[in-house]
This record gives C-alpha cells, sequence and structure tokens, in this order.
C-alpha cells in the first residue's frame, strides 16, 4: 500500500514522504490516527504543500540547531505546575509544557514533537530530557520543575 505520511511515523519517515507499507499496517494504523493518507495522483500534490510546512517548521540549518543547542545547555530550564503537599503534581509535565519552557528560555520556536520524554514527569526537582532539533543535532536538556505560586 502506498500511502503519504503527513506526520514523522519513527523507522517509516517524515512529513511528506511517501512510502510502501504493509496493507494491514497502513489500513488499520496508519490512516485512522490521521499519520497517513493514501496515495493518488491528487494526493500528490498535497505532498508538495506538506514539504514546505515542514520546512517552515524545520530549524533552518545545522549552525542554527548549534546555537540554540548552546542555549538550551546553559543553564537549567524552569517547568512551573501545580503541585500538592511534599512535591506530588496534579497529573504530569507534558511535553507542551515543556515546549512552551523551552521556547521561553531560548527565545525561539520549539516544536513539541522533537521533545523525546522517557518515562512522564510527575515530581518535583531535577529531570533530564533529549530535544531533536536538527536531524544531526539533539541537546540534554537540565530541566527544573518547580511548583507554581498560587
Amino acid at each position: 500500500m502506498k500511502l503519504i505520511l503527513t506526520q514523522e511515523v519513527t523507522g517509516l519517515g517524515a512529513p511528506g514522504d511517501v512510502v510502501e507499507v504493509k496493507d494491514g499496517y497502513g489500513r488499520n494504523y496508519l490512516v485512522p490516527r490521521g499519520v497517513a493518507i493514501r496515495w493518488t495522483r491528487g494526493a500528490e500534490k498535497t505532498v508538495e504543500s506538506i514539504k514546505k510546512a515542514r520546512s517552515a517548521r524545520a530549524v533552518r540549518d545545522h549552525d542554527s540547531a548549534e546555537t540554540i543547542k548552546t542555549k538550551l545547555e546553559a543553564e537549567p530550564v524552569q517547568v512551573k505546575v501545580r503541585a500538592g503537599d511534599g512535591g506530588r503534581l496534579f497529573g504530569a509535565v507534558t511535553v507542551t509544557d515543556i515546549a512552551d519552557a523551552l521556547t521561553e528560555a531560548t527565545g525561539q520556536d520549539v516544536d513539541k514533537r522533537t521533545i523525546a520524554l522517557g518515562n512522564p514527569i510527575k515530581a518535583l526537582g531535577n529531570h533530564e530530557i533529549t530535544v531533536r532539533l536538527h536531524d544531526e543535532v539533539s541537546a540534554t536538556v537540565a530541566l527544573n520543575v518547580v511548583p507554581a505560586q498560587g
């Protein structure tokens, strides 16, 4: 089955890529989740618009990725969350919360899909996350989860 990816799929491709997958994987997993659309000659035209959007979101080049990496690794990033007694969080720290904090810290827009979060963060304190800024550049960020005042 030939599909056009609309989002990044680990081990398969990036948005705008045309991939060949087994029928069941495409029909039962990728298409229902909105990660891919069926390939047709008409849908082929959307590939260009998907790739333009991807390039607009992506960090422009390797040098700017290195600059952002330096900013991120320079000092710990503060993430303020609601917490109860004993440092227990109400819920967990989401990648959206982290992306907002990173954007605030660097002044550059950080896409939440580039953040690799192993296990959910459910406690106050220091944590480490990885941010994939470019194909060849990843930053290890020290994250300091603190309670929000008020």
